[in-house]
């Protein structure tokens, strides 16, 4: 794990931190998302269907997606400067037409903003820079499962750590100051670990964070608790 390629899953990973506290809930956004299904795929290995793919929508421009037929309308809105972020996303389910005159997307929208916080927390979980839904600090849940005594036993390495975490500070403050991005200085380790574990056994839903801490070992996950709970 010694590699540019694990540095930049902790670049993402860290970004996706903020997947724990979102302004609506994962596991109910997916079910929401049943009723997109039939016109949107999303997840590894998503292709368009009557609707484009919805990875990464995040911050994306409107309608510029080059190998999918969008509407005039659609188009046109992205011309005009429209991306999709937090807000114009709950605008367009709640009432496509609406938003955008003349779109393909004949749907009826999700009425309940509880439903709509749901499913943008959902879209959200596939796009690894996901912009205007407030973040904070994570923490070991009381759901979380047990981690082995021995892995939480484990002396990390913090030099190996900083080495992992190295891309991570130009988002996260090394200052501890949160501006717009959590700082995770001065997180215990014990709380790190298991929390990073619950994503490694798939016990939190975050695809995202899934697949980081699928990537890492053990040590690596001791090593970065170990170097941030010392960024005092």
């Amino acid at each position: 794990m010694h590699n540019k390629g694990v540095r930049h899953l902790i670049g993402v990973f860290l970004l996706g931190w903020s997947a724990l506290t979102l302004a609506g809930n994962v596991e109910r956004g997916a079910k929401v998302f049943q009723v997109c299904q039939s016109c949107h795929a999303i997840g590894p290995g998503a292709t368009h269907l009557v609707g484009p793919h919805l990875n990464e929508v995040f911050g994306r421009v409107a309608g510029s997606l080059s190998d999918f037929k969008y509407s005039e309308g659609l188009r046109a809105a992205g011309v005009n400067g429209m991306r999709w972020d937090a807000e114009h996303l709950a605008a367009y389910i709640e009432n496509p037409i609406a938003l955008v005159t003349g779109t393909n997307m004949r749907f009826g929208g999700v009425a309940s903003a509880e439903d709509r916080d749901d499913l943008i927390a959902f879209l959200r979980a596939y796009s690894a820079s996901p912009r205007d839904i407030p973040e904070s600090l994570p923490t070991a849940l009381a759901r979380d499962p047990d981690v082995d005594p021995q892995i939480l036993a484990i002396k990390g390495d913090p030099e190996y750590g900083e080495y992992l975490a190295s891309e991570c500070v130009t988002c996260h403050q090394s200052d501890g100051a949160d501006r717009g991005i959590p700082s995770i200085v001065g997180w215990p380790t014990k709380q790190f670990v298991i929390v990073m574990h619950a994503y490694k056994s798939a016990a939190r839903p975050n695809p995202v964070m899934q697949l980081i801490a699928a990537n890492l070992a053990d040590e690596d996950i001791a090593a970065l608790a170990a170097y941030f709970e010392k960024q005092q």
